[in-house]
């Protein structure tokens, strides 16, 4: 007798099932310039025609370890969110702006509601990033995967004109890095967060000095930087952007400096998250090792030059956006 495909613990119904339920959703994203359908084996995009000298800028990233909250917790919209902002950020403080994402799930065993909910996240990443869901992959692997696991990366890809690219050739001593806040721990770090505080609380947690519950904190979406960082470029001259990732703000920041120059930071020129000082007290962690591995409420890092922070700093208070002066470029 023969086996069915199922029996190995793939259920390509299922999976089927699935893509009719997200069709809807993702062709929500759809810009003008997306050619065809949801089905082909391939994603098509039209080149937009505002740009003379077009230049492709490509991210691709997974959320790591933040997946296992929401496994844990049963909430899995936000997830989607996070990777969308993540790579679009990547690509953003290239001088880019994001044209679409393609995705990849990867599940021990599928669930048609849990993945539908992964994408409405990755839906509204998109919409609020005007960037189109054009492409993905869905795949489930009991043998890869425990039966409740999944896992998620993406690709986002944008467009600058290539006159118009951000890089570290105008970056020079006597620069001025401004520091734009986060909301928290955005995608990385979460082995070591998960590892301290999980010994202490319990997700579902009210902790006081968070003023939430530990999951509420850990599953805050990882903020988009995009409008930001369109409107300072576009009225300002800003010599070099750094995303502040795995690594921290000093291992981030150096890859947009040029070698022969340092990175000077006053650590104490800002109030970090309490999220950062719940995970350093809880678990005693070393302060080169927070720095190393966290970024300690610092989500963005602008490198401009010193006469014109005054005025960037008064154009981010006009919006709103939080900010610090938080150091600056050496010899």
């Amino acid at each position: 007798m023969y086996s069915a495909y199922s029996s190995s613990g793939v259920n390509i119904n299922e999976g089927d099932r699935f893509v009719k339920i997200i069709k809807p959703l993702i062709k929500s994203t759809f810009t003008k310039n997306v050619l065809g359908g949801i089905g082909n084996f391939g994603a098509f995009f039209k080149i937009p025609e505002n740009f003379k000298s077009p230049v492709f800028v490509s991210s691709t990233d997974s959320v790591g370890t933040k997946i296992k909250v929401a496994i844990a917790s049963g909430r899995h919209e936000t997830v989607g969110e996070d990777i969308v902002n993540h790579s679009v950020n990547d690509i953003a403080v290239c001088g880019a702006v994001p044209l679409f994402c393609l995705d990849y799930l990867a599940f021990g065993k599928l669930r048609a509601k849990i993945a539908k909910d992964i994408v409405r996240g990755l839906v509204r990443g998109c919409k609020k990033n005007n960037c189109s869901l054009i492409g993905g992959e869905t795949a489930e692997m009991p043998d890869i995967y425990d039966i409740n696991d999944y896992d998620i990366a993406a690709t986002v890809i944008g467009v600058v004109e290539k006159k118009r690219i951000i890089d570290n050739r105008n970056v020079k001593s006597g620069d001025i890095l401004i520091g734009l806040a986060s909301n928290g721990l955005h995608t990385n770090g979460y082995s070591l967060a998960r590892k301290v505080l999980l010994k202490k609380f319990k997700l579902n947690s009210y902790i006081p000095e968070l003023n939430t519950t530990l999951l509420n904190e850990l599953l805050k979406v990882h903020k988009s930087y995009l409008n930001i960082i369109q409107g300072v470029t576009k009225n300002f001259n800003v010599h070099s952007i750094s995303h502040i990732t795995g690594g921290g703000i000093i291992g981030n920041t150096k890859r947009v400096v040029p070698k022969n120059l340092k990175i000077k930071v006053d650590w104490n020129s800002w109030k970090r998250n309490q999220i950062f000082n719940l995970i350093q007290k809880t678990g005693k962690i070393s302060e080169a090792e927070m720095r190393k591995v966290f970024n300690l409420g610092i989500g963005l890092i602008l490198i401009v030059s010193k006469n014109d922070t005054n005025r960037i700093s008064n154009y981010f208070k006009r919006k709103k956006e939080k900010h610090f002066i938080i150091g600056e470029i050496t010899k």
